[in-house]
C-alpha cells in the first residue's frame, strides 16, 4: 500500500529547494520580513523570485506570514516540520535497528 499524504508531499517537495531550505533557517530563530530574507538574495534574485519561494513554504505551512503596514513577515510553522521529523523517524528507527543487526552479524563473524 502506497503511503500518501498531501501535507507531507507539500512539505517535501518545499524543503527539496536549497533557497526554501535557507530561507526556513533564516527565520528559524528571528520573525524577518520578506524584504529582509531577499535582501540576502539581491545579486542571485530578484524580491518577486523570494516572493515566490515564500509563497511555496506557506503553502506547505512551514512558515506562516503576518502583515504589518506593508510590510509582511514571515516566521516558522513548527506543526509542518514535527510532521515531516515524526514520518522520518520511523525510518530512522528502522535503519538503526538493520545497521545493528548488521554489526552483531560482523563481530560474531570474526
Amino acid at each position: 500500500m502506497v503511503e500518501h499524504t498531501t501535507d507531507l508531499d507539500a512539505v517535501f517537495r518545499s524543503l527539496a529547494d536549497p533557497t526554501r531550505r535557507d530561507i526556513l533557517r533564516r527565520v528559524m530563530h528571528k520573525e524577518l520580513s520578506v524584504t529582509e530574507v531577499a535582501q540576502a538574495y539581491e545579486r542571485q534574485m530578484s524580491l518577486a523570485a523570494v516572493a515566490k519561494h515564500v509563497q511555496v513554504l506557506e503553502h506547505a505551512g512551514l512558515i506562516h506570514k503576518r502583515r504589518a503596514g506593508k510590510q509582511q513577515f514571515i516566521a516558522p510553522s513548527p506543526p509542518a516540520l514535527k510532521s515531516a521529523s515524526k514520518y522520518l523517524e520511523g525510518y530512522r528507527k528502522l535503519w538503526e535497528e538493520k545497521l545493528d543487526r548488521l554489526d552483531a552479524f560482523l563481530k560474531n563473524s570474526k
